[in-house]
This record gives C-alpha cells, sequence and structure tokens, in this order.
C-alpha cells in the first residue's frame, strides 16, 4: 500500500511538474507535450462576419463539447479537415480528483463553480452529477469499459466492420485489462453461485453471464480519459479550446431551410466571441454536450417546441416538440456491505448480466480512512445535500453541519465496506428536460420518472432478491469478517445510507417496491431527448435544419451494454470515420 501511495504521489508530482514548467516557459499551450493545440478559450479571434467563407477562423468542422463522444470525433476529422472543438471545462491532466481512482467520491462531491463535475438534482429527487472537463464522462465516471451488445449494434444501424475498427482504435490507447480486487473476486463468486452463469473470464463483450471487463484505470490507478484521444489528432488542423461555454448555435434563416454557419461562445473571462463554418456545403456543427447538454443547447438555439421557445422569449429557428422528451436514466439501487477491515478501494470490474433485465456490479472502499470521514463522499456526501433522513425544508445549514459533526463521531468501522448494485438494463420509464431559464451555465429541468412504468419496479425487486442473496454469501462475509445479516437488516443499512432526497416511508425494509422506489439513484447511464426519427436522422443529422448533426448519447432510446462508455466513445470514432468517407467520396479536391 505505501508504495502504491509512492508511486501515485510521483506521477501526480510529475504532471504538476510537466505543468508548471510549461507554465514558466510563457507559451499559449500550457498543457502536456502531446497537445499542443490547446488553448484557453481567451486566445481566440473571432471573426466578423457571420457568411465567413475563408480566414484564420472558419473551420470545416465545429464540434461543441469536448467528451467522451467529441474527443475521438475531432481527432478522427481532424486527419482531413480542419475542426474547432469547444470545451466549456478545464483540462483533467493536472487535476488530482481526476487523475487517480482514489480520488473519484472527492471529484463528484466537488461543488465548486470550477469542478469537473455539475451538481444538479432531478426533480424526481436523485443527486446526479454532468461532466465539465474535456474528457467529459469518462474524466469522472468508475471507469469499467465494456462494449454494446451485437443486438444493439444492428438496432441502431452501424456498420458492424467499422464498428469493429472503431472500438480498437479506443482500446489500443486508453483502455486496461484491470488487477481485480477481492471485493470484485466475491462477486464474481457469489454470482456464479446464484446462478449468473457461465463465468466469461475477461472480455469486452456482452455476453449473459458473470465476467470480468475493461477499465479507463491503469496499474497505478491513473485514469485516462478521451482527452488522451486528441494526441492521434491532425495538430496542424486541430484547435482544442478550453473554458469556452457555447451560448447558441447561430442559423441562416434566410432560405427555405434554417442552415447553421456558427456559434457563441463566451471565454473564461466572460468576453463573448463567434467562431464560423467554411462557406462549404458538406461542412457542419456537431452537437456533442450529451444526454443533458446537447437537448439544452438545441432550446437556447431556437430548435424545440414553440410554445417552450416562446415562453423563455427565444426565437423559433424550428419548432420540434420532441426536443428534450424521452429522456431516460437507468434506476440504480445499492445494498450497503459493512466490513470489520479495510476492503481495498474498487470500482466497478465485475459484473453481471442476468436474463432478469438487470445487472448486478461493486464497488468498494472508499471513504474508509479516518481522515475520509472529515471529508466529502461523493454519491454518499452530506455536505452536498444528501440528508435523507432530514426533510427538504429543514435542511439548513445549520443542520447540514450538524450532520457532518455526527458522521465525524461515527465509529471508523462505518466506513469500512462497499456496495452491491443492481441497476435496471433497460427501463420503459422515461421523462423529459426543460429550460428553466437563457443561462446555459445553468442546470436544466430534468425528470427521469423512475419506476414509473410497473414492469421497471417489478424488475427492481427481482434484482433486489438476487443482490440480498449474494450479500449474505460466504464469500463476502470471508471478505467483511461480518456475521451473515438477515435481510430486514441488510435493507435497513442501505436505507440509513441512502443519498437521494426522496422522503423515506416506514415500510422501506418490508416492501422491496417501497425499497426501490425510495433508494432510487443514479449510475449517470441518461440518455434520449435527441431520438432518431424524431430530432435527428438515421445519420444523426438534425432534421429540418441544414449543417447541424448530434453525435453522443442524447441520440439513444436505450444504454448500451451494461455501461455506455465504451460505446460513446466508439460512437465518436465511427462517426468520424463515417463523416469522412462519405465526404471525401462525394467532394471534389478534398
Amino acid at each position: 500500500m505505501a508504495s502504491d501511495g509512492a508511486v501515485k504521489l510521483f506521477l501526480l508530482c510529475l504532471v504538476l511538474w510537466v505543468y508548471t514548467l510549461s507554465s514558466c516557459q510563457g507559451k499559449q499551450n500550457i498543457y502536456p507535450s502531446g497537445y499542443p493545440f490547446i488553448k484557453k478559450a481567451s486566445t481566440f479571434s473571432s471573426s466578423s462576419s457571420f457568411s465567413s467563407s475563408g480566414g484564420e477562423n472558419a473551420y470545416d468542422y465545429i464540434v461543441v463539447g469536448g467528451g467522451t463522444a467529441g474527443c475521438p470525433l475531432a481527432a478522427t476529422l481532424s486527419q482531413n479537415f480542419s475542426v474547432l472543438l469547444l470545451e466549456r471545462g478545464d483540462v483533467p491532466f493536472t487535476n488530482p480528483n481526476v487523475s487517480f481512482l482514489g480520488n473519484f467520491h472527492i471529484s463528484l462531491a466537488d461543488t465548486s463553480p470550477t469542478s469537473a463535475s455539475q451538481y444538479f438534482i432531478s426533480t424526481d429527487g436523485v443527486l446526479n452529477a454532468r461532466a465539465r472537463v474535456l474528457g467529459g464522462g469518462s474524466s469522472i465516471n468508475a471507469g469499467f469499459y465494456t462494449r454494446a451488445s451485437t443486438r444493439f449494434i444492428k438496432k441502431v444501424g452501424w456498420d458492424e466492420n467499422l464498428v469493429n475498427e472503431s472500438y480498437p482504435w479506443i482500446e489500443k490507447q486508453i483502455v486496461h485489462r484491470p488487477k481485480v480486487a477481492p471485493w470484485q473476486v466475491a462477486l464474481r463468486n457469489s454470482l456464479l453461485d446464484v446462478g449468473v452463469s457461465p463465468f466469461n473470464g475477461f472480455t469486452y463483450d456482452h455476453i449473459y453471464g458473470t465476467k470480468f471487463g475493461g477499465t479507463i484505470f491503469d496499474q497505478f490507478g491513473r485514469r485516462h480519459t478521451a482527452a488522451e484521444l486528441l494526441a492521434s489528432g491532425n495538430p496542424q488542423k486541430l484547435t482544442v479550446l478550453i473554458h469556452a461555454t457555447v451560448q447558441k448555435v447561430l442559423f441562416d434563416t434566410s432560405g427555405k431551410r434554417p442552415k447553421a454557419g456558427g456559434v457563441i461562445f463566451k471565454d473564461e473571462n466572460g468576453n463573448q466571441h463567434q467562431a464560423f463554418l467554411a462557406n462549404k456545403p458538406r461542412s457542419e456543427i456537431i452537437l456533442s454536450c450529451g444526454a443533458i447538454g446537447t437537448p439544452q443547447m438545441l432550446l437556447l438555439s431556437g430548435i424545440g417546441p414553440r410554445a417552450e421557445l416562446k415562453k423563455m422569449r427565444i426565437p423559433v429557428v424550428l419548432d420540434n416538440e420532441f426536443v428534450g422528451k424521452g429522456l431516460a436514466d437507468n434506476p440504480m439501487n445499492a445494498i450497503f456491505v459493512p466490513s470489520k477491515r479495510p476492503v481495498q478501494q474498487s470500482l466497478i470490474q465485475t459484473v453481471g448480466i442476468t436474463k432478469l433485465g438487470v445487472y448486478i456490479e461493486a464497488s468498494s472502499g472508499f471513504g474508509q480512512s479516518k481522515e475520509s470521514i472529515h471529508c466529502h463522499h461523493g454519491i454518499m456526501s452530506a455536505e452536498i445535500g444528501q440528508l435523507s433522513t432530514i426533510p427538504p425544508k429543514q435542511r439548513t445549514p445549520e443542520a447540514i453541519q450538524a450532520y457532518i459533526k455526527r458522521k465525524m463521531d461515527l465509529p471508523h468501522e462505518a466506513f469500512k465496506g462497499g456496495f452491491i448494485l443492481e441497476k435496471l438494463a433497460n427501463p420503459i420509464s422515461t421523462g423529459q428536460l426543460s429550460l428553466i431559464n437563457t443561462n446555459v451555465n445553468d442546470n436544466p429541468s430534468v425528470t427521469f420518472n423512475y419506476f414509473n412504468h410497473q414492469k421497471d419496479l417489478q424488475r427492481c425487486v427481482s434484482g433486489i432478491r438476487m443482490a440480498t442473496k449474494i450479500v449474505q454469501s460466504e464469500y463476502f462475509t470471508n471478505v467483511t469478517q461480518c456475521d451473515n445479516q438477515t435481510v430486514e437488516k441488510i435493507l435497513n443499512m442501505s436505507v440509513m445510507s441512502n443519498v437521494n432526497l426522496i422522503p423515506k416511508q416506514p415500510n422501506d425494509t418490508k416492501s422491496l417496491e417501497q425499497f426501490c422506489k425510495d433508494t432510487v439513484i443514479t449510475i449517470w447511464h441518461y440518455h434520449g431527448g435527441c431520438h432518431v426519427g424524431k430530432v435527428v436522422t438515421p445519420d444523426y443529422k438534425v432534421i429540418g435544419v441544414q449543417r447541424l448533426r448530434i453525435v453522443d448519447g442524447s441520440t439513444f432510446d436505450e444504454s448500451p451494454g451494461t455501461n455506455p462508455q465504451a460505446t460513446v466513445l466508439m460512437m465518436g470514432r465511427y462517426m468520424g470515420l463515417k463523416i469522412l468517407r462519405d465526404r471525401l467520396g462525394k467532394e471534389d479536391g478534398v
């Protein structure tokens, strides 16, 4: 353990040294040497004309959102065309909360304006987070990497050969085989015991049974994000601006159909800039802002339900009632497993792909030290308002401080152990997104309607029954050295450690249906809001306008695989290759 800590400290010092050295040299680019094209938004010099047809700031592609899909997309397109990638957050390279597995929970608990994680609460009362950093969700997630099922690939109509070219491109650069932790081995053995078989070993593939998957954390616990894929771009044709907060897409509405021409964005100093597309028919603005950010950006740009746009006094560019509709999240419920001895930290490494329509995963060892009792605990943190035992109107600053003090007085053992995670594969229940105001920095109103459909609730109950059997298995009692607990006691501990703002019921431990409803949390797998056939065409062009496309999970009607990261990364590479092949085959002289 001491040697692991020394390695982490060395890596952190090395990163900070590179950062400091670059800064001292006075360069515009202050990031690692492989990324000369990353600059602060304030270095940008705006064009003055909407109809710009050339010059320094006219681009073949403008990608809005440097996230899980946006980074591989921009890197790929830059092989042949000029690309401007605009990201509202900072870089992940010098942020230790992003870079190291051990700080995963701290990153999520950081609610400051410059945090890599933007905190929000859905109207359901479930706490959530959006990425606000280059690399997007890959910079703040649990790191698990597993491909989509072949059924999903066929359903969305992707070219399987091109898919099979695109996944390995990602995997060779940022994906690793995990060193499996004892907690994850116990889960593997327990899953096989309860019939989630066969054991498929280590594989990226989505196969029924139990398996170990990939991870974007390396052997030293250091995270490798989508931002690193930018190193594969052409530095002569790629420009990446950080702290570039896009306000809206600009349209030419003089023709039969609105035509996207540019964007307005603000830099880190609050100054406004404009960037424009080159005057070529196949140049495009591509939104890759995610399932929350992309519908929000469309609405702010004047594409969405007419009544909602008028209510916000946004000029209507295109009336489309489906923008922001059909938004979904895969509901998750966590079973707390206490331990009498320290447990090695681990995020998701093992997954059980069941035939019940649920997935079983696990995490362990966060918040186990005496020092961490005084810290935030991410999705388990009282400090960011997660006071499930206090009614919302009574969550005063004084009440929060009292809660924190009580937490500090808890015995050390209360922070040991881990969780068994049960989540729905494909929820039927969906919700919607709408604007609260016209400030892009503010979260929109988001509703997921968890367990609104009875079938979702029934599947959750089946998953919880399986999860409690896993907790009671000899494999976990051997790891935790705790006596076997009754189902009611297991559920009661989980209710007490619950982290949403939904009022708890007296029968939470008596009714599994009520337990599911009252203890639901997120695993950040939201999707939808810009569905194919309603907002975009099958090749992800926005219906009814020209030169505007969407490449991210907002187009999905289900979350791919057990965890979507691999497929969203692949989608960025896939669509970049597809766009290049389509354009280079049809456009003379390029």
